[in-house]
């Protein structure tokens, strides 16, 4: 009675489920169930292989290089809220400007470095190959760097990477030799 109980319960369960679920399908609702990261993630993919059609002529992401990846990093700059002095600006280097200036605004840095690690997952949980992931490219992080290198000199915010902390397992005579 037991097995019968089970199997009962199990498939009266489901079609009660199913049946007062019939409007709220779990599967329709899973992009609310996405985490922020997971959603944005998407939404940035999308925006990325928007990009790409709108190109004359499209490309196709089987096509896309690295130069691709820079083209739209160039193009959302146009959308930024990051105020970024010019080097002929009297805020030039300042942390806190005393006034309006008309330089222009621009992607952070932070905020491109983010799209980039997104974009880059994306590729790869999309079918791209790791070795031909045009987000990876060492121009890409080139790239990266010099926006963050002129963006900290133009705000006069000095950027300092973070140190990695010291492990304390090997705190012994290889101590020593950390950098």
């Amino acid at each position: 009675m037991s097995s019968s109980n089970d199997q009962g319960e199990g498939s009266s369960s489901r079609t009660a489920s199913a049946s007062a679920d019939h409007h709220h399908n779990p599967q329709q609702q899973q992009p609310a169930q996405l985490s922020r990261y997971e959603s944005q993630k998407r939404r940035d993919w999308n925006t990325f292989g928007q990009y790409l059609r709108n190109q004359r002529p499209p490309v196709a992401l089987s096509q896309c290089s690295y130069n691709h990846v820079l083209d739209f990093l160039r193009y959302l700059d146009q959308f930024g809220k990051t105020k970024v002095h010019v080097q002929g600006c009297v805020f030039f280097g300042q942390v806190e400007p005393a006034g309006p200036c008309t330089c222009p605004l621009r992607q952070a840095w932070g905020s491109l470095d983010a799209l980039i690690g997104r974009l880059r997952a994306a590729y790869e949980e999309n079918g791209g190959q790791p070795e031909t992931n045009p987000f990876a490219s060492g121009a890409i992080r080139v790239y990266l760097r010099e926006v963050r290198d002129s963006q900290a000199k133009a705000r006069g915010i000095p950027y300092k990477k973070k140190k990695k902390k010291k492990s304390t397992i090997n705190e012994g005579t290889s101590s020593s030799f950390q950098m």
